[in-house]
C-alpha cells in the first residue's frame, strides 16, 4: 500500500504529464519543458504563457477524469532515463563478471545496449504502476503561480517556472 503523501505524488505526476501532453500538442514538439511533481502539486519549468499553462491544465484534468488514463504515461518522463540508466548498469555488471575484464568489454557493451532497448517498454510500466496514478477523481488545482528564473537552482535553464498547487476534495490521499 503506497502512503498518502506518495499517493499525492504518483496522482501529481500524472496531471503534470497530462499538462505537459496538452502543452505540446498546442505549442508545437519543439517547445522546451520541464516538470517535477511533488506533494503539493508540481512545477513546469519553460517559458510558457501562464493562460496557457492554465488552460492546458485544466484540459488535462478534464480528460483524466475522462479516462484517459493514457496521458498519465510518457516516453518523455525520466522515469524512463533512471529505469534504463538501472538496466544498462546492471547488465553491464553481469556480463563483465570476474577475470580478464578487458575481454569482456564487448560483451558488456551489448548487454548494455540491449538493456536500454528493453528499457523503453519497461519504463513505461514502472510509470503506469509505480510513479503515477491517473486517479483525479478527488484533485483539483488550488493555484497556479509563475516564479522567476532559477538559474543555478534546478531551473534546467529553460527561463521561469510556474508552480500549480493541487488540493483534495477527499482526505483519501
Amino acid at each position: 500500500m503506497v502512503g498518502p503523501l506518495l499517493e499525492r505524488v504518483r496522482r501529481n505526476h500524472a496531471l503534470e504529464h497530462a499538462t505537459v501532453s496538452v502543452l505540446l500538442s498546442r505549442l508545437g514538439p519543439t517547445v522546451r519543458l520541464v516538470g517535477r511533481a511533488t506533494p503539493d502539486g508540481f512545477y513546469i519549468y519553460g517559458n510558457v504563457p501562464t493562460e496557457e499553462l492554465t488552460a492546458a491544465v485544466q484540459e488535462g484534468l478534464a480528460r483524466m477524469r475522462r479516462g484517459e488514463s493514457h496521458l498519465a504515461v510518457t516516453p518523455l518522463c525520466g522515469t524512463n532515463i533512471a529505469v534504463a540508466g538501472l538496466l544498462a548498469g546492471l547488465a553491464s555488471v553481469l556480463a563483465m563478471g570476474g577475470g580478464n575484464r578487458a575481454n569482456r568489454l564487448p560483451n558488456a557493451m551489448t548487454a548494455a545496449m540491449l538493456a536500454v532497448v528493453a528499457a523503453q517498454p519497461l519504463g513505461r510500466l514502472v510509470q503506469k504502476y509505480v510513479t503515477t496514478s491517473p486517479d483525479l477523481a478527488d484533485v483539483e488545482v488550488a493555484e497556479i503561480r509563475r516564479g522567476p528564473s532559477p538559474e543555478g537552482r534546478g531551473g534546467f535553464g529553460l527561463g521561469p517556472y510556474h508552480k500549480v498547487r493541487t488540493r483534495w476534495t477527499t482526505s483519501r490521499a
